[in-house]
Parts: C-alpha cells; sequence; structure tokens
C-alpha cells in the first residue's frame, strides 16, 4: 500500500519511507491510499481473538508490502505485552486505562510499535537515523522508553520549560544513552514549530536522516487504533450503542479511532473533548479553523493550539462538515470543571481520574445528556500519578508511585535548553 500526502495526492510513497520521512516534502501528512474494512466476521467473533491477532489484521493492509508477517507478529508482541482493561465506573459510563504500559501513557503503543518497525527498517543501514520529537508531556516519555537502545536510532526530544509535571519531564530527561533532551524557552506549539522547520531544512537533511516520533508519523498514529478495538472486545456483551470520548490535544487519537470505525467496527459516535484550548469544539459549530496560541492548563499534554492530525479527520470526512458532525462531537471544558469532576467521581465511586481523563469523562457526559441510552467509554490516557501536584492538591491524596515512575525519581535531569530554531539546528548540524 502506499501512503500520499494530504496536500498533494500526487506524493506516493511506502510505509517504510513515509515512516522513515515522517511528514511529506510539501509538508502534508502522510494517509493510507485505500482503507478495506474488515470482514463482519471479525466482528462478530472478536471475543475469541487474542489482543495480538486483533492487532495483526487490523495493521496489516497498510504495512505488510514492507514488513513480512512474521516480523510484524514479532514487532506487536513487542509493542503489546500490557493490558488495556475497560473499568465500568457508573452506569452506562466505563473508561479504557491506557496506562498500563512502561511509561503509564497511552503513547507507549505508538511509540513502542514505531521503535520496532525503525528499527527492522534500519538493519543493515550505514546512517543512523535520527528522531526528532516535539512534546506536550506524555510522547517525550513514551518515545525516549520506545527508542532506548535502539541500534542505528538516535532521539532529539522538544518539551516547553515549565510546562510538563515533574514525573513526565523525569521520563524524558534521565535515560541518557541515545536519548536526546532539548528544555525550550516557549510552548508546545514552538516545539512542533522547530521541528517541522527542521524537516524542510535542506541545510539539515543533507547530512542528516530525520523522523518524527509524534503522532503526525504514520507509524505513530496507526497502531493507536488497537486498543479501540480491544475495548470494542471487552463492551460488546454490554448491546448497547458504543461511544467514544477521547481526552483530544493533537487529536491522532480520536483519528485513529475513526480509522477504527472505517475498518468496520460498530461505533455510535466520537467525542472530541478539549481543555480551553477549543479550536476543534469551535470549528464543529461555525466551521471555521481558526489556530490559537496554546492556553496552559492542568490537563498540559492537551495544550495544542494547532491540532495536526486534525486534517486527516477532515479528510476521512471528505472535507465535509456535515458529514463531520455525524460521527464526531466536541465540546471544551475549563480547568475548575476539569477539578470538580475529579473531586465529584472520587466521592461517588472512589475511581481516581487523571486530569485528561476528567476532561474525557465530561465529554462524554455532556453528549449523554441528549443520547442516553448508549454505553461510553472515556479514555484514561495517562496515570494519575504522573499529575501528582493535581491529584494532590484536588482530592487531597496522593496515589501510590508505581515502579515504573520510582524508577526514573532518583535520576539526575539533564537537558540542553534552547531559545530559538538557530539553536536546535546548530545542536543537530554539530551532533
Amino acid at each position: 500500500m502506499k501512503f500520499y500526502s494530504l496536500n498533494n495526492q500526487n506524493i506516493r510513497v511506502s510505509f517504510k519511507d513515509a515512516v522513515i520521512a515522517g511528514i511529506a516534502p510539501d509538508k502534508g501528512l502522510y494517509f493510507p491510499e485505500s482503507i478495506t474494512p474488515l470482514p463482519s466476521a471479525f466482528f462478530e467473533n472478536i471475543e475469541e481473538l487474542s489482543n495480538h491477532e486483533i492487532a495483526f489484521k487490523a495493521i496489516h493492509q497498510f504495512v505488510s508490502d514492507d514488513i513480512p508477517d512474521e516480523d510484524l507478529k514479532e514487532i506487536i508482541a513487542n509493542t503489546l505485552d500490557f493490558d488495556f482493561p475497560v473499568v465500568d465506573i457508573e452506569e452506562n459510563i466505563a473508561t479504557l486505562e491506557l496506562f498500563h504500559g512502561p511509561t503509564m501513557a497511552f503513547k507507549d503503543v505508538g511509540a513502542r510499535f514505531m521503535a520496532n518497525c525503525l528499527g527492522y527498517f534500519s538493519q543493515g543501514e550505514r546512517q543512523d537515523v535520527t528522531v526528532l520529537v516535539a512534546t506536550s508531556g506524555d510522547t517525550g516519555g513514551a518515545v525516549a522508553n520506545g527508542f532506548l537502545g535502539v541500534d542505528g536510532v538516535k532521539v532529539v526530544i522538544l518539551y516547553p520549560s515549565g510546562k510538563v509535571s515533574e514525573i513526565q519531564e523525569k521520563q524524558l530527561t534521565t535515560l541518557g544513552q541515545n536519548i536526546e533532551a532539548m528544555e525550550v524557552d516557549g510552548v508546545f506549539d514552538d516545539c512542533q514549530r522547530m521541528v517541522k522547520t527542521a524537516f524542510l531544512d535542506s541545510e539539515i537533511t543533507d547530512h542528516k536522516k530525520l523522523t518524527s516520533a509524534n503522532s503526525i508519523n504514520v507509524a505513530r498514529w496507526l497502531p493507536q487504533l488497537f486498543y479501540f478495538l480491544f475495548a470494542y472486545k471487552q463492551a460488546k456483551s454490554k448491546g448497547k450503542e458504543l461511544v467514544f470520548s477521547v481526552p483530544s490535544g493533537n487529536f491522532g487519537n480520536i483519528c485513529a479511532g475513526m480509522m477504527a470505525q472505517k475498518l468496520g467496527m460498530p461505533v455510535k459516535h466520537f467525542v472530541a473533548s478539549t481543555n480551553v484550548n477549543d479550536v476543534v469544539p469551535k470549528f464543529m459549530e461555525n466551521g471555521i479553523y481558526e489556530p490559537m496560541a496554546s492556553i496552559a492548563t492542568i490537563s498540559n499534554a492537551m495544550d495544542v493550539g494547532d491540532p495536526s492530525n486534525f486534517i486527516r479527520i477532515r479528510h476521512l470526512h471528505k472535507d465535509d462538515l456535515e458529514t463531520l458532525q455525524q460521527h464526531l462531537a466536541s465540546y471544551a471544558f475549563s480547568d475548575e470543571a476539569t477539578n470538580a469532576t475529579m473531586k465529584e467521581v472520587y466521592s461517588k465511586t472512589g475511581y481516581v481520574m487523571d486530569p485528561h481523563g476528567a476532561v474525557g469523562y465530561l465529554g462524554l457526559k455532556e453528549y449523554q445528556k441528549s443520547n442516553p441510552d448508549t454505553y461510553g467509554i472515556f479514555l484514561e490516557t495517562a496515570h494519575p500519578v504522573k499529575f501528582l501536584d493535581v491529584v494532590e492538591d484536588t482530592l487531597g491524596l496522593s496515589p501510590e508511585i508505581p515502579p515504573q515512575i520510582m524508577k526514573v525519581m532518583d535520576k539526575e535531569k539533564k537537558s540542553v535548553s534552547i531559545a530559538t530554531y538557530d539553536e536546535l539546528k546548530e545542536f543537530l548540524l554539530n551532533d
């Protein structure tokens, strides 16, 4: 299968080349040339399949030209060695916990899948690949962990200074080896802008093979559809129409869910739940896309003012607002509402949500006001301990720190401080 640029469909490359390039030469995001629905029997009998079998069947058509079946099965096995439980919270509301991986965030799936793909593609290559990635929080730790020690791959992570949690910062600045952290004086959008500029800078790309591990990269984005299928497998017996509410920042996660829908997964609706960075909720109301300067919130991984993957969502729905509204609702919520919801759910059920999950819960509740007879699943995208200050301040309790987090807490932070693109460029050219 070929992947084309969303800016120019005449630019077509293989999965391998799309992964290694990260972004098309015309700045466009890559998109698969076709999406063939899985047979109805796949969904009718999904309870009989293991997670590895589900993932293999779901991703196969997109990667099989470049990765043989046995190697793909090994990549999936290396990616999916933890659980994805759907946990009932209250009547008709459950959460899909995506924090049982090594860095306790949903991005472990995409980062590990991409790292394994790049490791496979780099076998026998003479030139190292440099993975350049911007993070608003969890991407950095997941990418650092996924790529740590991968032969032939160097990783440079840009993150906004003072705008990620202490634990998130520790996860991306303490590993060493082939991982380099760059602390940017700015916001996430500044980091993302620097990354995109570097990809189009021939003075860098003439000397280095660059790729991105943000969700703009097809190998980071596509495997996220796996856990929507895992959730469907667990929720199917409920016998109700299914709704997913996804805390959304760069919109790669919810776009992957919509890809699962295109593969035939029965789902009534998707809800994109955001914090006050409300570019998409406004677009869904008036059809006007107006990027904004991102605003810092307690759900910092969603502090994105120009979400890259929303163009893929629009493309999936033929860039027609009416068609998109049939499949997607989007609501924005304040920090005050997020805090109040964390308290309310904990007092009623004993369940501790992280602030991103709380935003997902709020979006689901809003949708169910007019669609009460649905079974809703909101995504818990990170373990609450990763936002320890927020959880402690809001709930007055300290979650037990899991071993995955304990092992980085006492390590020394190492980062390079930069404020401009020229400083990043100098670093890359001299690295």
